[in-house]
């Protein structure tokens, strides 16, 4: 199954970013990566009006009071989604037959079999919902990474369409051709009902993600923890070995008094021998509390690396737009030598196929795995016709 998401590359930051600076009657003046831009007094938005300076994916600059980094995680950029999203949150679009390619099933793309014609006729309307979400995934130190992700799902049978959420986010790139958005007419209660029920579906598929930043930052904790293990290993060494010499310089000291017969070079060898014992204990109890938190496994330090590299998963929806397209049957005329047969399939406008064909000899379902190996005498199936 596919994952919608939108490519938040560093062109598509840069396009979405100008568009929506020019919606706002702002000036803006490239010189390469560096961009100058003026944002009007009147301009209806959070952005200060007057002049800033963006560098564009560079971020390796020291930015001065008016500049500001554009790249996919920057923060200016993600103030731009979400108040874009805030100027329009909901809308409704109409993708039609002439919008749309027709799509050739997958089980009919690697065979010697010919589409003479494809005709789709539309028999009634449907409506779906698009619901563009925005997963931010971070930690407290080092990860930040922010996702788009889009569901669609029609509103009477509650079922995903994948393949229009994928022809959704191509008709709505900014590099396309610009579409004319109308009222939405579902109700607040139901958006919040799709919302709330999609909303799960959604952290369930970038999981995935999820798990594998999950991994980094558990890598970069255990990386942390070890080093802080190693760096206490260390004191623990070099303590011992200053006890140790301590032990030795205590140990001549005593000796030494036992031998003076100077009655005031022995009260200060027995001062300095005292205060030597006084550092001996301190240390012994600085390396017996290391020991102790060393056998433990320092959970102190476990608990505050663990914390910092923690993962904050948080899923926002932004826009809401409901799909209007168009069901029926797509006739498919095939062609195999001498022999011509046609073949009709429920089919959707930026849906594709919808339901599935079978094999006439043995019955499976035909798939992009398991596709359409002949004609001649009914429709037979690749695994059937090998064996």
């Amino acid at each position: 199954m596919t994952d919608a998401a939108i490519p938040i590359t560093q062109s598509a930051v840069e396009q979405f970013t100008e568009q929506y600076l020019r919606s706002l009657d702002s000036n803006i003046e490239k010189h390469e990566d560096r961009w100058e831009i003026t944002i009007p007094e009147q301009a209806e938005t959070e952005i200060p009006p007057g002049q800033f300076v963006l560098f564009c994916g560079d971020t390796s600059a020291d930015l001065g009071e008016n500049e500001r980094f554009l790249h996919p995680e920057s923060s200016f950029f993600q103030q731009i989604v979400t108040e874009a999203s805030k100027r329009q949150p909901t809308g409704k679009v109409v993708i039609a037959s002439e919008d749309t390619q027709i799509e050739i099933p997958p089980w009919l793309q690697a065979n010697n079999i010919n589409v003479n014609d494809a005709a789709f006729t539309p028999y009634y309307d449907r409506s779906a919902i698009a619901i563009l979400y925005r997963i931010s995934i971070e930690t407290v130190s080092e990860y930040q990474t922010e996702l788009l992700r889009a569901t669609v799902i029609d509103i009477r049978s509650m079922e995903r369409l994948p393949k229009l959420e994928e022809t959704f986010l191509e008709y709505t790139l900014p590099t396309g051709a610009q579409i004319e958005s109308q009222s939405i007419d579902i109700e607040r209660s139901k958006a919040d009902d799709l919302i709330t029920q999609t909303r799960e579906q959604i952290t369930e598929r970038v999981q995935p993600k999820v798990d594998e930043i999950h991994q980094e930052a558990s890598r970069a904790a255990d990386a942390e923890i070890e080093e802080y293990r190693q760096m206490q290993q260390q004191r623990i060494e070099e303590l011992e070995e200053r006890q140790i010499r301590l032990s030795d310089r205590i140990e001549d000291l005593s000796e030494s008094i036992q031998q003076r017969g100077n009655e005031e070079e022995r009260v200060e060898a027995l001062q300095k021998r005292k205060e030597l014992k006084s550092e001996y204990e301190d240390l012994d109890s600085e390396l017996e509390d290391l020991r102790h938190r060393r056998e433990q496994g320092y959970p102190e330090k476990q608990q505050e690396v663990r914390e910092r590299h923690a993962l904050e998963v948080v899923v926002t929806p932004l826009t809401i737009t409901q799909i209007e397209y168009e069901r029926g049957e797509l006739v498919l005329e095939l062609e195999e030598g001498t022999v011509t047969r046609s073949v009709t399939l429920g089919y959707g406008d930026g849906i594709g196929i919808t339901e599935e064909l079978d094999c006439e000899v043995c019955q499976q379902t035909l798939g992009e795995h398991n596709s359409l190996r002949t004609i001649q005498e009914g429709l037979q199936c690749s695994q059937c016709y090998s064996s």
